[in-house]
């Protein structure tokens, strides 16, 4: 793993949260993405070599809805850059981690994803990302 590639953070509305940050970071939000397959909507906010991703659910089957109903808005996700997101996987999985999808997926940002499942972590949601080319 290379860097803490941003931090998620799941929220209830998007456009309230974004000007929440816009304040806080003093910078605007660099993208907005649907990412269909997670059933979100995305905001990226950079503040130097570091990202934020604020994660809004457009459905009640996202994992972003579940996690507000149980725990409320907050940090949903730490994500991690690699450069070869499949050797990552096999690694983890050797190591005994827990992963929740068998194969990359394409995720926000124009990245490959893969999450390993909090309980193998301490209670905390690990992405990782790899660039497209």
């Amino acid at each position: 793993m290379n860097r803490i590639e941003h931090i998620g953070i799941a929220v209830k509305s998007l456009a309230s949260a974004s000007e929440v940050y816009e304040k806080l970071l003093g910078v605007g939000s660099y993208k907005t993405e649907s990412v269909e397959s997670e059933n979100v909507l995305t905001a990226f906010f950079k503040t130097g070599e570091n990202k934020v991703e604020l994660l809004e659910a457009t459905s009640e089957d996202s994992a972003i809805f579940k996690f507000i109903e149980k725990k409320g808005e907050g940090i949903h996700h730490i994500a991690f850059d690699v450069d070869d997101i499949v050797l990552e996987m096999e690694r983890l999985k050797e190591e005994g981690f827990i992963l929740l999808n068998e194969t990359p997926k394409l995720g926000a940002d124009n990245k490959l994803v893969c999450f390993v499942h909090p309980k193998s972590s301490h209670g905390v949601l690990i992405e990782l990302c790899q660039q497209i080319s």
